[in-house]
């Protein structure tokens, strides 16, 4: 069940009521908000509207991430409408300061970011000096109530600066009340300050709450960020700063003691019949129903002018799949073969989309499916990734290709004629130089579409490589035809020279008491 599905009417209404009241940017809302906040039952409906604060973003997410990535294209290289530009631009890092989607990304984050800090004040979590510490609460509560909805918020504002500092570089680090006024003297931070922002909250997260298994969990509070979301996180976080010594322990942590694990078909993590299931260590809820809490994504990614013969009202054909990663998948006519494809990409006439995010919808952009951020396998994948190469991080690979469908190799045969798990020696076996790309080509079929590819080839230094491989692949049947008409070298080029989104131009033009310095290239 989701998270609130089980409530009241009126407590869903509250919950919105409290979003609204938190994420208002207009001060005379403030007075409301600081009163409001007095008790157990109260904070934990204002923290239930930093849980529905947190699908905004996603509408724009995959722009920020998948779009400018291997994974996804534009599917009309030819059009010249308004929106397929902007999306153009972004594939081709040509995205200026002043890109709309770029500032909605930024704007929905950072409005729940103030509601997730409305929340830690009212609990008295102050950040100084890259520690949390447990002040005077505003609101009264027992002490174990008091850490969980902390971990809880500390988990979410965490969540959001992860996002935005890879994406943005050093941004503005807003922890305490906002004075509209004041906030006008708050310059970017540093990335690292930023990251010791985001290790403090979730250090102090995972010690916070309560290490419960996810089969001990009551049905109400699934959906929540856990203990074990929190160590996942950091460990992506350790993993990102080059700390793999110090992911590996978490990691271990939530594999040996969380009771989460791989579920036995891949198809089955993702349907709506089986939502929150044990791989789901951390997820966006939608819920379906006309509450305002539908997900956009079946209408948006269902292949374009599909009409009702995918999903009812239509598909926009966003997300579009690249040839490049279609062709990854082995899938032989006999054989074995890779079965994450069908549950992720299907084809209408000759148009490829993304299915995985899909479900009937009674009305258009009300779909039930939830959006996975942390998963099982995600977590098994960072561990072969802290690892390095040896036979335990292959065997962790390996896992996750068995749940795929991979067979045991048979000694001979190529591995491009069927899908197999890797053997421990000879020809086809992953070596030291192998290990690397062949752990990312695992990581991008298995968390295909979930915003991770972008950021996997960052922090293990293959951005430039793979974006400049797959530029010249898809050039002269996709990216040649676009007009204006751009040089594959130019494609090439602009992912040195902007390889950050840049900070909105309105955060600039709207700041008339200090210099806020531009990433490179804008």
């Amino acid at each position: 069940m989701k998270l609130l599905k089980q409530t009241s009417i009126i407590l869903l209404v509250a919950s919105f009521a409290a979003c609204n009241k938190i994420i208002d940017l207009k001060p005379e809302s403030n007075v409301t908000v600081e009163n409001y906040y007095r008790n157990y039952e109260e904070v934990k409906v204002a923290l239930t509207g930093c849980y529905n604060g947190l699908q905004k973003p996603l509408e724009t997410e995959w722009m920020m991430t998948e779009l400018r990535a291997d994974v996804a294209k534009q599917g009309s290289p030819g059009s010249t409408s308004v929106p397929n530009i902007e999306l153009n631009d972004l594939n081709t890092y040509l995205q200026n300061s002043s890109h709309d989607k770029v500032y909605d990304y930024w704007y929905y984050t950072y409005k729940n970011i103030r509601s997730a800090n409305y929340v830690l004040r009212s609990l008295g979590i102050e950040y100084a000096n890259g520690q949390i510490t447990m002040g005077e609460p505003i609101a009264q509560m027992d002490e174990a109530q008091r850490k969980q909805l902390a971990g809880e918020a500390l988990f979410i504002r965490a969540y959001h600066y992860f996002n935005l500092v890879r994406l943005y570089g050093g941004v503005f680090l807003l922890t305490t009340k906002e004075d509209p006024v004041a906030l006008k003297s708050v310059n970017r931070s540093s990335v690292e300050d930023c990251y010791k922002l985001i290790t403090a909250d979730l250090e102090a997260a995972q010690g916070f709450m309560l290490k419960k298994t996810y089969s001990a969990m009551a049905q109400e509070d699934l959906g929540r960020a856990t203990v074990w979301a929190a160590k996942s996180l950091l460990a992506k976080v350790y993993l990102t700063l080059n700390r793999k010594t110090d992911a590996l322990p978490l990691l271990d942590e939530v594999i040996t003691n969380s009771g989460h694990d791989l579920m036995s078909a891949y198809a089955d993590v993702f349907s709506i019949s089986n939502e929150m299931n044990k791989e789901i260590v951390f997820a966006v809820r939608y819920k379906a129903g006309g509450l305002g809490l539908g997900n956009y994504m079946a209408n948006s990614f269902a292949a374009l002018n599909s009409g009702s013969a995918i999903v009812n009202g239509n598909g926009s054909g966003l997300n579009y799949p690249t040839d490049n990663m279609v062709a990854k998948y082995i899938v032989p006519t006999t054989g074995f073969a890779d079965k994450r494809k069908d549950a992720t990409i299907a084809r209408y006439n000759s148009l490829n989309y993304v299915k995985k995010f899909l479900s009937a919808v009674m009305v258009k952009n009300d779909a039930e499916n939830d959006f996975p951020v942390l998963r099982f396998a995600d977590v098994l994948l960072m561990k072969a990734e802290a690892l390095g190469f040896d036979q335990a991080s292959v065997d962790l690979i390996n896992r996750i290709r068995a749940r795929a469908g991979a067979g045991v190799y048979p000694g001979t045969g190529t591995f491009s004629a069927q899908f197999y798990q890797y053997p421990s020696s000879g020809a086809e076996a992953i070596t030291a130089t192998t290990f690397l790309p062949k752990l990312l080509d695992e990581r991008r079929l298995e968390l295909a579409y979930e915003n991770h590819r972008l950021f996997d080839l960052i922090r293990t230094g293959q951005f430039v490589t793979a974006m400049n491989a797959y530029y010249a692949s898809e050039y002269d049947a996709h990216y040649k035809r676009f007009k204006p008409a751009l040089l594959l070298t130019e494609l090439q080029a602009n992912i040195n020279i902007r390889p950050l989104l840049p900070i909105p131009q309105r955060e600039l033009d709207t700041n008339n008491e200090i210099a806020i310095e531009q990433n490179k290239g804008y």
